[in-house]
């Protein structure tokens, strides 16, 4: 499915790769307002959708392995690593995968919006 056609206005194109619904039904309220969503539910998804669409920063959960194969495509397209389970090795296993950044589940509103104004400015909250 080719998602381009759906999207405009001028906001920034967020691809978000979550195979749990509540957790993508979380990101959707907050972040639909400001950007323009494309949602992925497995990794090879992703992949797919990023080589179809202009997407300005990537959401992805951490035991989804493809971001390797989405760094091939791009090294500058940020991707955020999302993770319930916060221990130091998952941090740098993401960051050696080429990780831009990493955010802890459950979702902290202020963290979330912090992290993806890091790498995306053009979102005004």
């Amino acid at each position: 499915m080719d998602v381009k056609n759906d999207l405009g206005g001028g906001k920034p194109t967020l691809l978000i790769a979550e195979d749990e619904e509540s957790n993508y039904l979380l990101l959707k309220t907050i972040l639909h307002k400001y950007c323009n969503l494309i949602r992925a539910k497995t990794g090879l998804e992703a992949l797919a959708l990023f080589k179809e669409n202009e997407v300005d920063l990537i959401l992805m959960d951490i035991k989804m392995p493809e971001m390797k194969e989405i760094r091939k495509l791009s090294k500058d397209i940020p991707v955020i690593m999302q993770s319930a389970y916060v221990f130091d090795s998952d941090m740098e296993a993401a960051k050696e995968a080429g990780a831009s950044g990493f955010i802890t589940k459950p979702i902290n509103l202020k963290v979330l919006k912090n992290t993806i104004s890091q790498y995306c400015s053009s979102i005004v909250w």
